[in-house]
């Protein structure tokens, strides 16, 4: 009878530690039955407990944020093995960001109930892939918690703010790198080397049936092999797996004040974004962007079942993954050309049978003019034209190498965060460059996330012969790097870092001239060099803004002389 008892004791006590266990890890989002979002010391506070209870799960502090707290990331791997050297020789690896808008805190929630239920066997255990995620990328704005600043979205209750603790929106700091979040999250990018990148949102914009969309990187972007799997068997591979989990899904509804009926166009992730900084280095990447008008429930629920439909897509497809990435800048080298800039291919478009709500314009009782409204209660389902095609406008030559002179510290420093290789020259040193002057380019008048970007630059080039200083940095485009060394230091890239005015102090002219003493020079200057004084004649005689503007004339001289000043719009990095 004692021994009876015993074994029910120890029956007993055995169920109340698995229940425990378990119960241990019920989320913020669960204990209120789906109406509120873990606060950034909840989330962190889960993650730390969870890792010392499983030890496949281990949490790490990689770097500072721009609000005084680090970046966290919580890697789950069944082998125990957390060397991301060694996962790389035969696993993938699948990096997921959350709260990089904490107000869209979906994923934040998603996510941790996926390593839970990963660890705790309810979901089958992965053998091929390991999880990597960020907890809350955004911790600034995880911290600046309120409940009214997402105006037109439904739930939770109260959340994070969208700008980071100086402001910024992290979601346009890829490339620019003002913020310590993201010259962390590029040393977190390298460490991890994801093949397979998820970043959470929530959408903004029209009404439409559907809780999920997909926002992949653009496939003729991507480019080969990699845009080829990503559009024809990865997104859908996904859009399948979860219509089996009678999970409707659609491509992100790209429209904002009108219907979607009218058709739309795939968004173009440049490397400011997430998904586009990623493409650089040959990563799969996609937002998840739920929609902000279902119940906050359903969303999370959405997002939890994507999330877990990449990774058995992953566990099915690690090879083939692991193959099309590998190696794949030698590729892009093989190419005479690359391309810096997109536009919509108008020759190809996909139909989608698209489940929507009917939108009528209505006097406003407000303004009293027309307003859109949707009417749920008259959904449908129709055939619409999506533009989910681009082609190249604008491509530049391949070049072997830049020479980037050590003064541009800024610049050659988020080159090194990138991982990109260079060299320092050891003496100074002539080398035959090919050199880019500024011809022109447009400035936002309104200031765009701290900076006044520049846009439709253009540029001459010239072939010179030019003495470079030991200390300053030859760098080779034969490198897994090479499609960010083209897009950031060729100018006319829209996310160039001449466009995001890394350059600015070469577009001042430093000296000029005072007109009463170089009139005198200038004649002479004319007077001794007969083709220029033609070319000067020639221009006066049919520019007649130019003939009634002496001041533009006498600048003129001075421009085209040995006297002007070499540096003023002359891009200080040289191809060779």
């Amino acid at each position: 009878m004692k021994k009876i008892y015993l074994l029910f004791l120890f029956i007993h006590f055995s169920i109340l530690v698995v229940s425990q266990t378990k119960n241990d890890f019920i989320t913020a989002f669960e204990k209120s039955n789906g109406t509120e979002t873990a606060t950034y010391k909840q989330t962190i506070q889960f993650y730390s407990n969870i890792a010392n209870r499983y030890p496949e799960i281990q949490l790490l502090e990689i770097g500072q944020t721009d609000s005084g707290k680090p970046l966290h990331i919580a890697i789950l791997n069944p082998d125990k093995e957390f060397d991301f050297l060694e996962i790389e020789k035969n696993k993938t690896v699948l990096l997921i960001n959350n709260g990089i808008h904490p107000g869209e805190s979906d994923g934040i929630d998603a996510t941790m109930m996926l390593y839970r239920d990963i660890v705790q066997g309810k979901i089958k255990a992965l053998k091929n892939v390991v999880l990597v995620t960020i907890p809350i990328y955004n911790v600034g704005g995880s911290l600046n918690r309120n409940s009214h600043s997402r105006t037109n979205q439904n739930g939770p209750k109260a959340y994070g703010f969208r700008g980071n603790a100086r402001n910024f929106d992290l979601n346009r700091d890829f490339i620019k790198n003002d913020s310590k979040n993201a010259k962390t999250f590029a040393k977190i990018y390298h460490l991890v080397n994801p093949d397979v990148f998820i970043d959470n949102h929530v959408s903004n914009g029209a009404d439409y049936q559907y809780s999920l969309t997909h926002l992949f990187t653009q496939h003729n972007k991507l480019g080969g092999s990699l845009g080829s799997y990503i559009h024809s068997k990865m997104m859908p591979e996904l859009e399948k797996k979860l219509a089996k989990k009678k999970w409707d899904i659609t491509p992100y509804v790209n429209v904002f004040n009108s219907t979607p009926e009218k058709g739309f166009s795939q968004f173009m992730d440049y490397p400011r974004y997430s998904t586009g900084y990623t493409t650089l280095f040959n990563t799969l990447g996609m937002m998840v962007e739920t929609h902000m008008l279902k119940p906050y429930k359903q969303r999370v629920e959405g997002t939890y079942e994507l999330m877990k439909s990449m990774l058995e897509i992953m566990e099915e497809n690690s090879t083939e993954i692991k193959a099309i990435r590998r190696d794949y800048y030698k590729t892009i080298l093989k190419q005479k050309n690359y391309p810096l800039d997109w536009e919509v291919d108008t020759t190809q478009t996909t139909t989608l049978n698209f489940k929507g709500f009917e939108g009528k314009m209505i006097p406003s009782e407000i303004t009293g003019k027309l307003r859109l409204k949707y009417e749920r209660s008259k959904p449908f389902t129709k055939k619409i034209t999506y533009q989910n095609y681009f082609k190249p406008n604008a491509e530049i030559a391949i070049p072997k190498g830049y020479i980037i002179p050590q003064a541009w510290y800024s610049v050659i420093d988020l080159l090194k965060i990138n991982n990109i290789k260079m060299k320092a020259i050891a003496k100074d040193t002539t080398f035959s460059v090919e050199a880019y002057r500024i011809l022109e380019y447009n400035t936002r008048k309104s200031a765009y996330e701290g900076h006044y970007q520049h846009y439709n630059t253009s540029i001459e080039s010239k072939r010179k012969d030019m003495t470079f200083k030991s200390g300053d940095y030859l760098i080779y485009t034969n490198q897994p790097g090479v499609r960010y060394l083209l897009e950031t230091l060729e100018p006319q890239g829209p996310d160039s870092f001449f466009n995001w005015n890394f350059f600015d102090t070469i577009l001042q002219q430093k000296e000029g001239f005072s007109p009463y003493v170089w009139e005198d020079l200038a004649k002479e200057i004319l007077d001794n060099n007969s083709a220029l004084k033609k070319t000067f004649e020639d221009k006066r005689a049919n520019d007649d803004d130019f003939a009634n503007n002496w001041y533009a004339q006498l600048k003129w001289i001075h421009t085209h002389s040995d006297y002007y000043e070499k540096a003023h719009m002359e891009y200080p990095i040289y191809r060779f």
